[in-house]
Formats: C-alpha cells, sequence, structure tokens
C-alpha cells in the first residue's frame, strides 16, 4: 500500500533536524525498497518540512514509519499529514527523466473538498515527478491530490489541480531527498 507523509516543521528546529540527519538517512535506508519519492520542502534555505512517498504492507505500518522516524520523535515537526496515496505515474522520482536538479521543484497538496478530481494524470505528464489522488485509508475514499513536479513558478505547479475544486491547495518549494551521492 502506497502512503505520503509530509512532516511539517516545528519552528526554530533547524539545528536539531542537521543534528539528527545521519539518523534520519539511516531510518530511511529501512525503507528503501518502497520508497517511491522523498526529499525536503523549504522556504529559502530553510527546511520547513519532509516528504515521503513510500510502499508498506498497511496503514499500521505507515503509522510506525510517520511517527517512529527520528526527527518526529525528537521534535523537529510539528504536524503530520499521513494518507494512502495512488502512484498513478507509475514510477519512483528516479525514474523522472528530467533528473535530479535543473529548474524549481515543488510539492502540490490539494486538499478535497466533495467529489474527486483529478484522478487521471494530467494531459503534458513530462514534468511530473510523481503524482496521484490522496485517499482514506480505506483506498477509495478521495481527500486529495499529490504532486511533485518541475514548474517555472509556484503558480504554475498550482495550476496542475483544477484549482476551484479542493478546499485548499499547498505549494512547497522541494528538491529531490536520500543521501548525496
Amino acid at each position: 500500500m502506497e502512503f505520503l507523509c509530509y512532516h511539517s516543521d516545528r519552528p526554530g528546529s533547524v539545528a536539531l533536524r542537521d543534528e539528527l540527519l545521519p539518523e534520519h538517512w539511516s531510518y530511511m535506508d529501512r525503507y528503501a525498497a518502497g520508497m517511491i519519492a522523498r526529499g525536503p520542502t523549504f522556504v529559502g534555505d530553510t527546511p520547513t518540512g519532509s516528504v515521503h512517498i513510500v510502499d508498506v504492507p498497511d496503514p499500521a505500518a505507515a503509522r510506525a514509519f510517520a511517527f517512529e522516524e527520528p526527527n518526529y520523535q525528537a521534535g523537529v515537526y510539528r504536524d503530520v499529514l499521513l494518507r494512502r496515496w495512488r502512484n498513478t505515474l507509475g514510477r519512483t522520482m528516479w525514474d523522472f527523466p528530467g533528473g535530479r536538479t535543473g529548474g524549481n521543484r515543488y510539492l502540490v497538496l490539494g486538499l478535497g473538498a466533495g467529489q474527486a478530481v483529478d484522478l487521471a494524470v494530467p494531459p503534458d505528464p513530462d514534468e511530473l515527478i510523481a503524482y496521484g489522488p490522496l485517499l482514506a485509508d480505506d483506498g477509495v475514499t478521495w481527500l486529495g491530490t499529490a504532486a511533485l513536479l518541475r514548474a517555472a513558478n509556484p503558480d504554475a505547479a498550482r495550476a496542475i489541480l483544477t484549482v476551484d475544486r479542493y478546499a485548499d491547495i499547498e505549494v512547497h518549494n522541494w528538491q529531490f531527498g536520500g543521501r548525496p551521492s
């Protein structure tokens, strides 16, 4: 089962986040086989959170993944968004033809309101790194849409979704995560 986990940083936690980076990477190494995408979000050069899209056996394993993470345990993260997710592109971020660098990268979270929308891959998927619906634990009930993509600016990133069909859309600067090569 695929899940999207977005941990939002607690203000003032950058030093602790930096201190725990080796522990964070070691923890993530345990999930490497099921990792679809990962990486930090930013405002300027300041980290504001971490997104992980991972394939784990069930909702209990997803909760363990999210809440046993060293940064969460130490208080780096303030909030956690954990939702079932469906990999509509059928690939990982490492398969993205655009590579790890170049251009502006964004995490777009569309929080649902009502009838499901944006279930199909958009017509021009070349700039999509990851894309899929956010679902309830039942794997059926639509709660929104999440995308990682390369775009010219935040407004262009937001436009990947049918804007007027969501209760809220968040756009975060994002970069490919993982241990440096």
